[in-house]
């Protein structure tokens, strides 16, 4: 009994110097972004990605802002290999004069993006490419409640004054066909309500195509934002000025 107890002390003392690992990590299922604002006592213990600050005081040039979560962050990619920075290259090449400002932040969802808003307004953007979604489809929230709030998203922007684009994401098949269908419909309803230009799955070309997407299957690896980056130029080139 005795020794029993002390292997069990132990035990104990080796899980809380070392860590124990959860089986949680052994799903292969995508999961959501490292959580922001909305994390809760359940989710793990991870670092935040916050949008890169940026001088844009002494810049003249008009803002795109790319508004989002950990896509357009570039989670899990190197310095200046996110999507907004290949977008700012391509825009250079084509003698389009915007200053690309990422503004995406990992684990954001549609509602974190709602309380970000005064943020966004203050940097008086012209452009404004909105990117959220994914991590309310994928933690199975509530589609009225991820409608509601890209809905105050775009509204409080283009009334703003500011151009707007919408970018769409889908869900892995697991969630089901109903799920998956209201979720991808709220991108087209959105972009009919308001009269804006929408992509309708920002991954295209990318999601399942080897060496384009991370292990984790969610996030684009850095050629993969290349194509994403091309995949964006069409959609917001309309609403730009030479």
């Amino acid at each position: 009994m005795g020794r029993v107890l002390i292997l069990s002390i132990l035990a104990g003392l080796s899980c809380a110097t070392s860590g124990c690992r959860s089986n949680a990590t052994q799903n292969p299922m995508p999961q959501p972004d490292p959580v922001a604002s909305t994390s809760t006592a359940a989710d793990p213990p991870t670092s935040i990605q916050q949008p890169a600050t940026s001088n844009l005081a002494s810049d003249p040039r008009p803002l795109l802002v790319c508004f989002g979560d950990s896509l357009t962050a570039g989670l899990g990619t190197g310095p200046g290999e996110s999507y907004p920075d290949y977008l700012q290259a391509d825009l250079d090449r084509l003698h389009y004069h915007y200053r690309v400002d990422n503004q995406g932040i990992s684990g954001n969802t549609t509602k974190d993006g709602v309380e970000r808003l005064p943020e966004i307004l203050a940097l008086h953007p012209a452009v404004v490419l909105v990117e959220f979604g994914g991590n309310d489809g994928l933690r199975g929230l509530r589609i009225e409640d991820t409608r509601a709030n890209l809905d105050t998203i775009v509204s409080t922007l283009k009334n703003s004054g500011a151009k707007i684009a919408l970018a769409g994401i889908s869900l892995p098949p697991d969630y089901g066909p109903d799920y998956i269908r209201q979720f991808n419909e709220t991108y087209t309803l959105l972009a009919k309500k308001y009269n804006v230009p929408m992509l309708p799955f920002l991954l295209k070309d990318v999601y399942g195509v080897p060496g384009m997407m991370q292990r984790d299957q969610t996030h684009a690896t850095a050629r993969g934002n290349q194509i994403v980056a091309r995949n964006v130029i069409p959609l917001i080139l309309p609403l730009l000025k030479k």
